[in-house]
């Protein structure tokens, strides 16, 4: 013993053995006083498999020096205010360049399709608001595509107008979201406050229409929940008419920023090759120089009356994404003012599908008439029976192509409901425009490509 009794020697205690080193099956590591460790894990039962492992199978050149032989794995997220939900990036780096990117999903997993299979047909309908949380609105027109499709039924001109308006409208507010949390990503704050500012006035419409700001679940099997609102077109009128000198403002804030135009110009390039590859969709797919938008190329409600144009670049860029979005907005405000023209001249049509038995009767009529009673409590409580056989939808949703498809048993719930959202495929791009460029860049190219995690996670 030393000297000091308090201490024990060094050298007569025996070294507790690393968990690094601990060999498998070996007893549990213990601290001084016996205690056990609880927790402590060899070092590769931490690793994720095919997640970390890039860096193993990492192709990257490197040098002899035993200093610059090595690279770096950081966790980016899922807590990142940047990664726009809870997205998990395993970057290898050289130094801050990126070498291999892996995103790691799954933790906001909803079970969304899964949950579709218990419900009635109309109750799934809530469901898709919940999927892509920014477009509810377009969610439920894919939803009820695909159903309307198996159940035969013919959509009035009026309810179909009345989508687009409200399709085209959510188109508007996403792209404000995007673009304010794009640019806050960036360091610009101000387009943020500026962004939700108009954004505030899309949501309080919606909610005048459907009840709710956001989760409004408005357009249903049939047509639409609910007569608008009597003044709902002036005001939305209103709303258009000031909306393209915001726009303005918000390009006067940002178009001649020196340190917008160089985070953006020349990062995060995606070659239309690499785009159709991946299965990229939507603004990503159109800032690459592919023209296709479903809109236009496979029209649905009524799309094929409308005359807009689709915004491209073959500049492949986060600028490029950036302006293609700017554009889409101008072109949707164009297609809500002709909506609104047609609209104006079917004031007196129907609204819904004529389908008492798949349909809910207003609610005046069900409480003066008995039949129409009866059918509100069928459907209810029941549900309706959809023919047996299988149907898909394509829209073209804020983010890029989503896709629905249904299968039907022939009884009043679902057999299977699968989505296709932009969001998820659009994600596997990151890697292609990010390898070769700095850590600060992850950033930029993260918000150009404008992911939802509940879209990718559902």
């Amino acid at each position: 013993m030393s000297p000091n009794s308090a201490l024990p020697d060094l050298e007569e205690t025996p070294r507790q053995t690393a968990y690094n080193d601990a060999p498998a099956g070996s007893a549990p590591v213990t601290d001084t006083t016996g205690a056990t460790l609880a927790g402590f894990r060899n070092a590769e039962d931490l690793i994720i498999p095919n997640v970390e492992d890039v860096v193993e199978e990492s192709t990257h050149p490197h040098g002899s020096d035993p200093v610059t032989s090595q690279t770096m794995v950081l966790n980016m997220g899922p807590q990142h205010p940047s990664t726009h939900g809870v997205l998990r990036l395993v970057l290898e780096v050289d130094g801050e360049t990126i070498v291999s990117l892996a995103p790691d999903i799954g933790y906001l997993h909803t079970g969304i399709e899964k949950t579709a299979e218990a419900k009635f047909y109309s109750q799934v309908t809530p469901l898709t608001d919940r999927i892509d949380y920014i477009c509810p609105m377009t969610n439920n027109t894919a939803y009820a595509l695909a159903v309307e499709k198996l159940l035969g039924l013919e959509i009035p001109e009026r309810s179909q107008y009345l989508r687009v308006l409200l399709n085209e409208l959510t188109r508007i507010q996403s792209h404000l979201v995007w673009l304010g949390t794009h640019a806050m990503d960036i360091g610009a704050l101000t387009i943020f406050l500026y962004c939700f500012r108009e954004r505030e006035d899309l949501l309080r419409i919606f909610e005048a229409i459907s009840g709710q700001r956001m989760m409004g679940s408005y357009i249903r099997i049939g047509g639409v929940a609910l007569e608008p609102p009597a003044d709902i077109y002036d005001r939305i009128r209103k709303f258009l008419n000031a909306f393209p000198k915001h726009i303005e403002e918000y390009e006067g804030l940002l178009h001649g920023n020196p340190i917008w135009i160089g985070r953006l110009k020349g990062v995060g390039y995606l070659s239309p090759e690499d785009a159709i590859a991946l299965g990229v969709t939507g603004p990503p797919l159109r800032a690459s120089g592919v023209d296709w938008d479903v809109r236009r190329d496979m029209p649905y409600s009524g799309y094929d009356k409308f005359k807009f144009n689709v915004p491209t670049s073959k500049d492949g860029d986060v600028w490029a994404r950036y302006v293609v979005r700017m554009q889409e907005m101008r072109e949707s405000t164009s297609i809500c003012h002709q909506a609104l023209d047609l609209l104006a001249n079917l004031h007196d049509t129907r609204l819904n599908a004529d389908a008492p038995k798949i349909v809910l009767p207003d609610r005046e009529q069900m409480k003066t008439q008995m039949e129409s009673l009866i059918h509100h409590f069928k459907i209810v409580t029941e549900g309706f029976q959809v023919p047996a056989g299988e149907a898909t939808s394509s829209v073209e949703a804020p983010h890029g192509m989503m896709n629905y498809y249904v299968v039907s048993d022939g009884t009043a719930k679902p057999y299977r409901v699968h989505m296709r959202n932009a969001d998820f495929a659009n994600l596997q791009a990151l890697e292609t425009m990010c390898k070769g460029r700095l850590i600060a860049d992850v950033v930029a190219v993260i918000g150009s490509i404008d992911i939802v995690l509940g879209a990718i996670d559902r």
